[in-house]
């Protein structure tokens, strides 16, 4: 694998300098870098989607950890390895975009969301929303989470497709924990219009022509700007709120001024996508994993009982407490390896603003730039025996003997998933109802194809079984 990266500049090369995602990059530029050119016209962009993961262990074992492709239209470097991660994602000399590097996939659905921002505005705006996250906040969120998660879990028992059942879950309760109301007749205008955004993220055809993947996207983000628009309206006439769409909308930058509406529309867009999308993944992955693995399912349960007190008098789940979150080490590891094994996601495109020089290549500015979350996350030279879960790769001795970049699902630096702790609450809150109230069993033998782009899933929706305890 490649060396720590030197990350110098080099002023005679910086002849370059990209303004937006769509500024190209000659192609002569990147001679020197060997890779797959793929089709003609289309490049590698259907090898990739039809099995990303297996096209990047090709690139590397093939050109090695530094390769090129061509994909979308356009060609990206990939750096592979936890160093790469770290000069990427922590960004130390602002050398990486990543509004241009997300701008090709996202900019017609979710244009201005935090990952489509960088350095000074991205900065003031994190600040701004950050509030959302605060302590106050994240106890109101425990509550409805709480409430919808036992509400909806104990209707489970029986078999079921638990994907389904889950993103339909995961809506609801983003409608009263990020919005604060109950869905209404728009329920399934709305869930159709995040699925539609997320499916055009990925379209070959990234124009919105009739009848097409981005159409029905960009489709989508009309219907829920203009609802959400509206919505923020509402909140500061009526002062704000406890819920997270409520902080958003009240939010103010360092000099007390609001965010712009347009802007709060887009963040709360954007976050919707990422909370509705990248948690359900997260959630089935994990369910999938500890009902093929019962030996974890009771070790988490028998964990979450000892803090909890277990079920009450009627056989009812108790809460799991705000306050109690940090007890649940062992299934937070086991959530960390599912996140390890499925990552939400896979690969995190950023565009080079300068020129750099990592593994021996000299990488000019206006680069795209790709990382590999999954190749990284099975890399047996990390990760022993790496399709096999194991939740004590997760031990603060593991962690602390491993780069800090070979597990980044969330990202790192400045870009670090804001909502990562919400996830962690949800996810926590989730195990803890079921595994109070259920076994879960899968069939023997079953093993899920699962869809890698543009958010893991299983094909077939995971079926599996909620039997009483």
């Amino acid at each position: 694998m490649a060396t720590l990266a030197d990350p110098s500049l080099d002023a005679d090369t910086e002849e370059f300098a990209p303004k937006h995602w769509s500024d190209r990059l000659p192609a002569e530029k990147l001679s020197h870098i060997a890779g797959d050119e793929g089709w003609p016209i289309v490049g590698n962009t259907f090898t990739m989607l039809a099995d990303p993961h297996a096209f990047t262990r090709r690139m590397v074992e093939t050109y090695g950890p530094v390769y090129k492709v061509r994909a979308f239209g356009g060609h990206q470097v990939n750096l592979i390895g936890p160093d790469a991660n770290e000069l990427v994602l922590f960004n130390r000399d602002k050398i990486f975009s990543s509004e241009q590097g997300w701008g090709p996939v996202l900019d017609q659905l979710f244009p201005r969301g935090l990952m489509l921002l960088d350095f000074d505005h991205h900065r003031m705006d994190r600040r701004a929303l950050s509030i959302a996250f605060k302590p106050g906040p994240m106890r109101h969120y425990s509550g409805a989470l709480n409430r919808g998660i036992a509400q909806e879990t104990a209707k489970w028992e029986g078999e079921m497709l638990f994907n389904p059942a889950v993103k339909q879950l995961t809506l609801d309760l983003a409608a009263e924990s990020f919005i604060g109301i109950p869905w209404g007749p728009e329920a399934d205008k709305i869930n159709t219009a995040f699925v539609d955004m997320v499916q055009a993220s990925v379209a070959p055809v990234r124009t919105p022509y009739p009848f097409t993947k981005m159409k029905r996207g960009v489709d989508g983000r009309a219907f829920l700007v203009d609802f959400f628009t509206k919505e923020t309206h509402k909140r500061r006439e009526a002062g704000g709120g406890q819920d997270m769409f409520s902080q958003f909308a009240t939010a103010t930058h360092e000099d007390g001024s609001l965010l712009p509406v347009d802007e709060v529309v887009d963040h709360m867009n954007f976050l919707m996508m990422a909370a509705h999308d990248t948690i359900t993944s997260s959630a089935t992955s994990f369910m999938y994993l500890l009902a093929k693995h019962p030996e974890w399912q009771e070790k988490l349960r028998a964990e979450i009982i000892a803090v909890t007190g277990g079920p009450d008098a009627d056989g009812n789940p108790r809460a799991l407490e705000y306050d109690d979150m940090g007890k649940l080490e062992l299934t937070e590891m086991a959530f960390k390896e599912a996140l390890r094994m499925y990552a939400p996601v896979p690969s995190m495109p950023r565009r080079a603003l300068k020129s750099f020089n990592y593994g021996g290549f000299h990488i000019p500015a206006g680069t795209g730039v790709s990382l590999g979350i999954h190749y990284v996350h099975h890399d047996p030279a990390i990760w022993p025996d790496p399709y096999t879960f194991d939740p004590m790769r997760f031990t603060p001795e593991a962690v602390k003997a491993r780069h800090k970049y070979a597990w980044s699902p969330f990202g790192g630096g400045a870009h670090m998933c804001l909502g990562l702790h919400f996830a962690y609450m949800q996810i926590k809150v989730l195990m803890a109802q079921i595994l109070q109230r259920y076994e879960v069993v899968i069939p023997e033998g079953y093993e899920p194809e699962w869809q890698a782009w543009p958010i893991p899933q299983p094909k077939d929706g995971l079926r599996v079984t909620f039997k009483a305890l």
